[in-house]
Order: structure tokens, then sequence, then C-alpha cells
């Protein structure tokens, strides 16, 4: 089967579905059904991207209407369907943009495990969008960063002048290197489509402020009564991949044993 364009993978996919699909969603069913085989490092980002221009650019006449934060559908499957514009405070005006990724926090991980780094000064830190897409080195992303031992959170931290791969880095040798087994990240640079790291915006947008820290406050802490979570880092939370160092070594030292044994 010859590859889709994007639009058309995001067309079949939507026209197949019954029920209105969060673009995270789309990206994962074009991957499973193999509609694309280059996907980049951003596969939701670029879904996201092309029905929010349509919708933007085309008004009505767009194929898509947006029926709730990160959710859409064809306009064929909701004629005379109404957009759903997610509210902030009473006070603060929402954005005209329709799906920024971008926003404040432009990437996330939760949970990563610290032995699948191969630790040094300048650690690869491997992430995915989805399975199947380009890994993303975060080494030198900045933000927000938690330490676990186990679940409990021991420590938060931030990276503005050390980059994020230094900071963990530097916990692998100080008070700290024995007391945590997992991190969790929040970054605030930019990703593009082929996973490069871009630079510090400038300026942000005060109405993207508040949901986002509410957001990774819901993240990172988890509370029982929170029924939801953080909707604002829904779509740009990476899966951790093992340094590929690291494998190499476990087979390494498999046929190593191996070879002892003869």
């Amino acid at each position: 089967m010859a590859e889709m364009t994007w639009r058309k993978a995001i067309d079949k996919v939507l026209g197949a579905s019954a029920t209105p699909l969060h673009y995270n969603d789309i990206a994962e069913r074009i991957i499973a059904e193999g509609y694309r085989r280059s996907i980049g490092a951003t596969p939701a980002a670029t879904v996201s991207a092309h029905i929010s221009t349509s919708i933007k650019r085309d008004g009505d006449a767009s194929p898509y209407i947006r029926v709730a934060k990160g959710i859409f559908t064809m306009r064929s499957r909701s004629p005379g369907a109404a957009v759903i514009a997610p509210k902030l405070t009473p006070d603060v005006a929402e954005s005209d943009e329709l799906e920024d990724q971008y926003a404040l926090i432009t990437s996330f991980g939760m949970f990563w495990r610290k032995e699948a780094v191969e630790w040094t000064a300048t650690p690869r830190l491997l992430g995915m969008q989805q399975i199947g897409a380009t890994p993303v080195d975060f080494h030198k992303q900045l933000g927000i960063y938690l330490l676990y031992d186990g679940r409990e959170v021991i420590y938060v931290g931030r990276t503005t002048d050390r980059p994020l791969g230094r900071r963990l880095y530097e916990h692998t040798a100080d008070r700290l290197s024995a007391r945590w087994d997992r991190f969790s990240w929040f970054g605030l640079l930019p990703i593009s489509d082929t996973g490069k790291i871009g630079a510090l915006p400038k300026h942000y947008d005060a109405a993207k402020i508040i949901p986002a820290l509410e957001a990774v406050l819901i993240e990172a802490l988890e509370p029982r009564q929170n029924r939801k979570r953080g909707d604002d880092l829904a779509a740009v939370e990476y899966l951790q991949k093992v340094d590929p160092e690291i494998e190499k070594k476990k087979v390494k030292a498999t046929l190593d044993a191996a070879l002892n044994k003869l």
C-alpha cells in the first residue's frame, strides 16, 4: 500500500470512526493501520497542526469540526455541530490559537526509569511521542524535574543554567544518588517534527500560564480528588526509550557469560 499524505490518512481515520477522536488517538491509528511510515518525531503534533490549520484557514469549508479541546470529527458526520470553546477563568481571555502544542509546557515524561539511561555528563534521555515515532533526545531540555523513591517524590528541581541531562547526571553522584530510581520532567523548549529541540520563547501568553501550572501539579502529584489528568499536557507526553548502549551492554554481558561456561 502506498503511503498516504497526512491529510488523507487523517480523513481515513476520522471517516472510519463512529465517534470524535483526540488527535493523539488519530495519530496512533494512522501508525497502527500503516497509513504513514514516515511519521517523524511528533506525529500527534503533526496531526493537530494539519487539522487546526484547516479549521483556522478554511472556516466552515474545512472538512473538520472541533467538538472539544483536542477532539475532532468530520463535518460530514456532524452537520451544523457547534464548536465548544475551552474555558480558562472568567477574567482571562482565551487565545485564538486552536491547538498550540507549544503553549507553555511543550513536552514531558512521567516516571522514567533511572536504569534505562547510560549516565554520563551528557546522557541521552530518549523519548518517543508514540511507539514507532523517531526518538527525541531530551538531554538539552529546560524546565522542571522530580526525583522519586518508588512512587514518593523526594526532590523537585529546575533546569535553567544547566540542561536536564546534566542536572540529572549530577544527582547520580550527589547525596541523592542512591535514593532515587525514577524521574519525571516537564520541558519548556519546543520540539520540531524532526526531533530537534528549539529555543526558549521570549514571551508567554498569560492565559496559558494558569492551566499549564494546574496541569503540571495534577500530573506530578496525582491528587486523589482530581478526576482527570492535566489536560494541557495530554498531547505531549513522551514514552521513555532505553538507551541503545544499555541494550548493547546487556547483549555483551549475556555473550560473555555464555562463553565463560564453555
